[in-house]
Order: C-alpha cells, then structure tokens, then sequence
C-alpha cells in the first residue's frame, strides 16, 4: 500500500511540475541564429524542430541581409536555404551587367543529429554551413547542447573556415595531413567540394540559452563567437566577441530577436515556424462522418427494390461529394463504383462511402464492396462484412478493423453492372484566383513579380478523356527592368525564361492538354496527351506506368515529341524541336513514407543523364523534397551551378479548413535556371494520378476509416 501511495505522489508530481513549467515557460522551443537555422545569434546549435516542422527566418546584422527557408524531413535533419544580400559589396564590378545592385548570396545549409540528449549525454550535431555554394560563408562544425534544468540550454562546439575564428590546430590532422591546408574553391559554384570539409584551422565556439521565468518564455542568449570576419571578401571589424541578446515569442510560432553583435553592430529579426507534419497539425475539426438520423426509414424503402438501393446510394453519395458511377446488388452483396475529388486518404474515402451505404442498404445485404476509380481508371476495390463493419466502429477500431477488411486493385474496364447511371457530358471544372509569376536573385534586382489573374479549368468529355487549361492575364509587374540575356551555349530551353516573362506580360496561356487515360490490367496504366503542356513547350506524348497494388515500387516511361513556343504563350512556335523521354523508377519507403524517384533519359536540351529525387509525405499530406541532376554536358557547359538541382514542398491547403478537399500550395526553388538536364513540364502525371492504387497507401491511412 505505502509503494502504491508513493507512486501516486510521484506521478502527481511529476504532472504538477509539467504544468508549472508549462506556466513558468510557455514557449520553451528554440530559436534561429542570424544565419537562419536553429542557433545561438550567430553561432550554431545541435537542436531540432520536431519533423514536418517548415519555417522562415530573417535577420538583419549589418551588412548582411539574410532570409532562409528551413526544413525539417525528420527529426534529425535541418535542411535551409538561404538568400544573402551582402550591403557592402556590389553584385558585379561591370556596371552594365547590374548597375549598383548589392551582392546577393545564395547557399545551402545542413545539420544532422549524431546523438540525442539524455539525462547525462549533451546531444550532439554535425552540421555544413553554404554546402555546395560559393564558399562565402562555407563552414563545417560538431557542436553539443545540454540543457541544465527547465531553463537553461549550454551550446558548445569545435568549427572550420568561416568558423574558425581563434585558430586552434585541426585536431584531424592527427588522422590524415590532408585536414592541414584549405584550398578555397576556383570552379563556377554549386559544386560539393568535399576534399576542403573539415580542413585547415579550427575554432572553438559556445554560449547558453537561459528562458527567463514569468515573461511568455522570452530568453536571453550570450554567446562566444565563432565567425572569423577576417576571412570575408570584405573583413569586418570585431570589436568584442562576445554577443548577447533577447529573443521574444509573440506567440508558439512567431519569434522576435534583438542582439548585439562584434562588439559594435545592432541586430534585430524574426522567425516563423508552421508544424505541417502531423495528422490534423492546425487542429481544426473536419466536417464529421455521415450519420442518417432517418436510416431505418431508408431501409424500410429500400428493400422493397433493388432499384430502390441504387437511387438512395446515388442521391446520398452525392451529397457527400461522392459521384455513384456503377451500381450491383450480387445475393448479399452490395458493389458501388465510385469516383471522387474531395478526399486525399482513399481509407477516408472507402470509409465514407461504406458508411453511407450501410445506412441505407436493406438488411439483406451482408457484404459491401466499394471500388473507386480515378480518370476512368480503376484505383482499388474495399471490401467488409456488414456485422464486422458495425461493431469496430462502435470501438472505433479501425486498425483492427483492417484485419477483416478486404482491399484489392481494381480495373475499371468492361464489367456489367446493374445500375449504370448516365452522365451528360461534358463536365466542367473551373477555379480563379490570383497567380505570382516572379524571378529573384537575378542580376537585373534582386526581385522581380508579374501578379496575374490566373484560370484553371478541367473539361471532362468523358471517364477517360479530359482538357486541362490554364490561362492568366497580367494585373501588375515590374518585369519592364529585366534585362539579362542568356549566355548558354546549349539550346535555350530554359535560360530565355527573360524574354518568355516580358513578352507574356499581358494574357498568356501556359497550359492546353488533352488527355486520355486508360489500364491494360489493375497495376499497368496508361495515357496519352497532346497540346500546349507548359509555358515554353507543346507537343505530343505519352506515359505508361506499372505500379504493382501490393508493393511499394513502380516502374513508368515516358516519351515526348516537343517543340519550343514563342515568347508571347499563344499558339506560336519557333523552329527548335526535340524528342525527350525518360524511364523511371519509384520506390516508396513503408515505414518512413520516403519516396526515391530515379529517372534517366534524353532531357529537352538533347543532353542525356538522370535525375535523382527524394520527397517524404507527412501525415497531413505535407510533401517536402529535394532533387539533382547528372547529365553527359560538361560543367563548363552548364555554367554557372555546375549541375541541377533544387528543392520544393507542397502544402495541402485542407489542413486549413474545416472542409475535405484536395487543393494544394507547391512553391520549389532552384538556385541557378540553366539549360542542362531540364525535364518536360506537363499536367497530371500518372504517378500522381494513380496514387491511390495502392495497398500501402490505403493501410497507412487506415485510422481515417472511421472519420
């Protein structure tokens, strides 16, 4: 009894101390450094955002500008990008070239976790500052936090080049004499220079983090700086290494900073961090699960008559935003085929209509079976018995519910069905709002935007066979200043993108494709398209996919007879044409939701090589990825990035609302527009058009069976 009491008192108290601290700190997170990921003021940390966590940071620490993106794809990797503009040093020393813009920086920035804190181990991080870059602020470094008590947090860590501002001998020199000397990089930039990392002088560097009681988490940062000013371009003066400062939250998300730093500089920012990864990250409650308060009634009507059924399940199906296209009642069965573009999880979709129908179906009907297809393609069948069907939901089970629920590919071609409801085509689709075409970091000014009224509309003529169009007329644009020609010795597929800006200023079409999709089995899908596919290429084409239902690869080709468009974005086209393809092979990664995206081909330039890309989808449908390219063209011949490659990230814009829908937010971004290894830009990809054709992705949403 006494050891039962004393557990009690334990766990009581252990709870009380939360909420104290919960109270005492309420914002206890960590904050960005002046160099945009998380950190001290100028010097970095080993801490993390929890992952699926996206945030943008800005700082302003005289002469330098700094605006950085941050992403965190896991727990243990912070992954940044980062514009600089660099006050004291001019973009270009040729006038002509561009004027008396300031210098404008762009780098890459990684941490990893090496180990994560314990009770009586620091957590420790490695970290590349400007990866691949100019070198400007190129820097690697180890550094480990501990965090003594609720409010205290000791950072202190070993740096190299733009970190190495006392000096010490590189401890790994004892390893290999190549750590001895650094050799600063002579090549275009964009390029990994992996023999300089970890090499030459080190520095050490430190400082804590002390969150101050009662005042909504505000805390106060000193630290010893690392940054060695000297070895910039244009050294800056450094009175004092030693920089302090305040960080207030003005909310969870929101963070406002205030610092002093070398000694002799007033430096102020902000940060804002948006967690996206988890199911329901903005905690809004979706519109609830159908129940039909008259459902007995329903049942009495409809087990007069089959026909009965079918007109229920159309009507109330289609006041859930499901379109009932195929109807059979097989002896005790009831098989619906349905189509849908409201729900993300196909586990939410299934579920819905499987609901629906065991309102409304009679009490004859033991088994439901649900099929849904996608661009007149079968994506998969969801099968359950009835009895099985109530009693889990009434446990709200619906992980042990996928025991006993049935799910299968599926082909949507030439089966008979009872009820075949007819549609009147055509259909039509249509959304408008407003559109930002814009062009930054250029030599002509740093920004540059043309705001558009922009169209998108989907014309379905029938299941298989659609238009997709997307029009936009320009509203206001500052682009009259652009001025860069492209100096690419490959064809210009890409780097006219100036010219393409300035003459579709006014109405511009940047999409008219036609579409037709069919499957030759469940797994082995098809299409083929023609028309305008982007803003600088129309043609033909076609796709073909395999992707198997119970596994986690496909293996797709696609091939493109092109030409290049006019300027303008209307039907015109110049002389330039190509024959461009790729075959390509996906993997997605169970347990992590990775998917690695391998394709190599004829790219529109005529230059030949693959292209690697990485992505994860977050619960919430939140997509973060990343991607380069290696193809046959010499990096001289490439120019300036050496190679492609980029980032990008999608936003499901449902997380925002209370309703299901299916809309998104995609922003991507690479460094340099170069001609080497460019893809063809084209609407509706099978990979993604196919993408609940799969087992994997069906079970990893089972928990949305029941909402």
């Amino acid at each position: 009894m006494l050891k039962v009491r004393y557990y009690f008192l334990l766990c009581l108290s252990i709870s009380v101390n939360a909420d104290i601290y919960d109270y005492i700190y309420p914002y206890s997170g960590p904050s960005f450094s002046n160099y945009g990921s998380l950190g001290l003021i100028q010097n970095p940390n080993a801490r993390f955002l929890s992952e699926g966590n996206m945030a943008f940071s800005w700082s302003h620490n005289d002469p330098y500008l700094r605006g950085s993106l941050v992403a965190y794809p896991f727990n243990w990797l912070e992954a940044a990008f980062q514009y600089t503009d660099v006050n004291n040093e001019l973009y270009s020393p040729v006038p002509d070239f561009s004027g008396s813009q300031s210098l404008k920086d762009k780098s890459f920035d990684v941490k990893i976790r090496l180990l994560e804190e314990s009770t009586y181990s620091p957590q420790i991080a490695l970290g590349l500052r400007d990866l691949g870059g100019t070198g400007r602020f190129s820097s690697e470094y180890i550094v480990a936090n501990k965090q003594i008590g609720p409010n205290l947090d000791i950072s202190f860590g070993i740096g190299w080049a733009n970190l190495n501002r006392n000096n010490i001998q590189n401890p790994l020199i004892k390893i290999s004499d190549r750590f001895k000397e650094r050799e600063q990089p002579a090549d275009l930039g964009g390029k990994l220079n992996v023999g300089t990392f970890f090499s030459g002088d080190a520095g050490l560097f430190g400082g804590i983090e002390y969150s101050i009681p009662h005042l909504k988490g505000t805390k106060f940062k000193i630290e010893l700086d690392g940054t060695n000013y000297l070895t910039e371009s244009n050294p800056l003066n450094q009175d004092s290494r030693i920089n302090y400062g305040f960080v207030y939250p003005v909310s969870k998300s929101f963070l406002v900073k205030l610092s002093y730093t070398r000694g002799n500089t007033l430096n102020f920012g902000f940060s804002y961090a948006i967690d996206l990864g988890s199911k329901n990250p903005r905690n809004i409650v979706k519109t609830p699960i159908v129940k039909l308060p008259n459902s007995s009634v329903i049942q009495d009507i409809t087990q007069k008559s089959e026909e009965n059924v079918y007109k229920a399940a159309l009507l109330y199906l289609s006041r859930e935003g499901i379109s009932l296209q195929k109807a059979s009642v097989l002896e005790e069965e009831l098989h619906v085929v349905y189509s849908q573009s409201k729900f993300r999880s196909p586990a939410l979709s299934a579920g819905r209509t499987i609901n629906i129908l065991d309102h409304i179906a009679p009490k004859k009907i033991k088994t439901i079976k649900v099929s849904e297809i996608n661009a007149g393609m079968g994506m998969f069948s969801a099968k359950i018995d009835r009895r099985t069907l109530r009693r889990y939901r009434d446990l709200e089970s619906p992980v042990v519910l996928g025991s006993y629920l049935q799910t299968d590919p599926y082909i949507f071609k030439g089966q008979k069905h009872v009820f075949n409801p007819e549609v009147s085509y055509p259909i039509s689709f249509l959304t408008i709002g407003p559109d930002l075409v814009s062009q930054i970091g250029g030599p002509d000014g740093f920004f540059f935007g043309d705001l558009r009224l922009r169209s998108d509309s989907e014309i379905l003529f029938s299941r298989n066979l659609s238009l997709i169009t997307s029009v936009s007329a320009g509203l206001y644009d500052n682009m009259g200043d652009l001025k860069l020609a492209s100096d690419s010795v490959l064809p210009h597929v890409r780097t006219d993108i100036v010219k393409y800006i300035k003459a579709s200023r006014g109405f511009a079409i940047k999409r008219l494709q036609l579409n037709y999709y069919n499957q030759f089995a469940p797994s082995l899908f098809y299409k083929f398209s023609a028309g305008i596919f982007e803003s600088m290429f129309s043609g033909v084409g076609a796709e073909f996919l395999y992707r198997p239902y119970h596994q986690n690869y496909g293996l797709g080709i696609d091939l493109w007879q092109v030409r290049q468009r006019d300027y303008n974005q209307m039907f015109g086209v110049h002389d330039y044409k190509t024959i461009t393809g790729h075959l390509n092979f996906y993997y997605q990664e169970p347990s992590t939701n990775i998917l690695f995206h391998l394709k190599g081909g004829r790219y529109l330039a005529k230059d030949s090589g693959f292209t690697f890309n990485i992505s994860r989808v977050f619960r919430s449908s939140f997509r973060v990825g990343a991607f380069f390219s290696q193809t046959d063209i010499s990096e001289e011949e490439f120019g300036e990035g050496s190679f492609d490659k980029g980032f990008y990230f999608w936003v499901p814009l449902d997380i925002f609302s209370h309703r299901h829908f299916k809309k998104t937010f995609g922003w991507g971004l690479r460094p340099v527009t170069r001609d080497g290894a460019q893809s063809l830009t084209y609407g509706y990809p099978l990979w993604g058009v196919t993408d609940p054709s799969t087992d994997h992705r069906f079970r990893r949403r089972l928990s949305d069976f029941y909402e």
